[in-house]
């Protein structure tokens, strides 16, 4: 038992180092003014980090003789639940359209520290060998408070990602926020070992019991944090590319030239220019940008059949339907990785908005046209 504890321990004091390194690398890198959201996910990362750190402090023995910094538990964890939340209503860019709770939050962690502080006080001067029992009393009622009103924050949150999303239909063209739904389940498994924390520690009396807890949120640590910088910085490049694209870095008819290796004798001239109509189409409207594009949507926005589409695109390209597409996004995956000023743009945010739904997709794709990774192909240029 005492190894499983040193090595959750371990975890622990190794999470909170991580979230710390975390708040100053992103504040550190973010050189331009920080977003909203920049500044709540980080202060989600800060407060999980230094309520771990202050259960890692008591737990591995740091105490002191002095009453008052003894009894001092501070609630670090009250705000975790509002500023996640703030963090998420910014992320979706919904924060004119849904209430947020960091003034009562503010309040409430306000009111329990000076509710606190009096109560040490009272305890040190006036209660007989300073018997704790007052303090115990309020920290238990007090985390009881601040579960249930994380409970009400968080399934504010839930019904947010799962049952609106007609609230944020922009977001949704750059992120299928995939990612924070699996926040949001492992939350709720956090939640659970939080509930049975509480009720085995006020049965038993064994800390022990917040154990999985700790283990828990160290998990969430990491996956907020990274996921979250990550994901809100390749929305904000994915929006910026796309702008471009639209405006002056978009494919021209002229920039996609398809040789055929069949005879030009074979070819039937109506064919030909429907062909070269379909082409055009694709280009023009930018049609291969969308990664979900198939056949038959396509047929019938040209008012065709599938198969004759599929017929005509197979004999006057060389290609199937599928690496016809890939090859325009391709190319212009290529056009915006030979342009210096895209550098600063990372390669799997190129991918995505060129059309391809994942890295593994953009980076095999872009192999199999050019015999080079992506990674490879932009050395040249930065």
């Amino acid at each position: 038992m005492d190894t499983i504890i040193s090595i959750i321990n371990f975890v622990l004091i190794a999470g909170v180092i991580q979230g710390f390194v975390f708040n100053i690398f992103t504040i550190h890198i973010t050189k331009k003014r920080v977003g909203w959201a920049v500044i709540y996910l980080n202060l989600t990362v800060l407060f999980i980090s230094l309520n771990n750190l202050q259960a890692w402090l008591i737990e591995a023995g740091f105490s002191t003789n002095n009453f008052f910094f003894r009894e001092l538990l501070v609630p670090w964890y009250m705000p975790i639940m509002p500023v996640f939340h703030a963090f998420l209503v910014y992320y979706l860019r919904i924060e004119n359209s849904v209430k947020k709770y960091i003034r009562p939050a503010i309040l409430i962690f306000s009111l329990e520290m000076i509710i606190r502080i009096t109560l040490i006080a009272f305890v040190y001067y006036f209660i007989p060998e300073r018997d704790n029992f007052l303090i115990t009393n309020f920290t238990i009622f007090e985390e009881i408070f601040n579960a249930l009103f994380h409970l009400l924050i968080f399934y504010e949150c839930f019904k947010l990602v799962f049952k609106k999303k007609h609230l944020f239909p922009f977001i949704l063209k750059y992120d299928d926020i995939s990612w924070l739904r699996v926040i949001l389940r492992l939350g709720s498994y956090v939640f659970i070992l939080w509930i049975l924390a509480i009720i085995i520690f006020n049965i038993t009396g064994d800390r022990l019991a917040y154990y999985p807890l700790r283990l828990g949120t160290s998990v969430l640590l990491y996956w907020i944090g990274y996921q979250g910088f990550y994901r809100y910085h390749q929305v904000n490049d994915r929006i910026s590319l796309r702008r471009s694209i639209s405006s002056s870095k978009a494919l021209r008819v002229n920039d996609h030239k398809l040789e055929s290796s069949r005879d030009s004798s074979e070819y039937n001239t109506k064919h030909q220019k429907d062909f070269e109509k379909i082409d055009s189409y694709i280009i023009e409207k930018q049609s291969y940008l969308d990664p979900n594009l198939g056949l038959e949507e396509l047929a019938n926005q040209l008012d065709m059949s599938p198969t004759h589409l599929s017929k005509i695109i197979n004999t006057y390209s060389d290609y199937n339907f599928s690496d016809y597409i890939n090859s325009l996004r391709i190319q212009q995956a290529k056009k915006l990785l030979n342009d210096d000023s895209f550098c600063r743009y990372t390669i799997v945010s190129i991918g995505l908005e060129c059309g391809f739904n994942s890295k593994s997709t953009f980076y095999s794709a872009f192999k199999k046209f050019t015999s080079q990774t992506p990674s490879e192909y932009r050395e040249t240029t930065c």
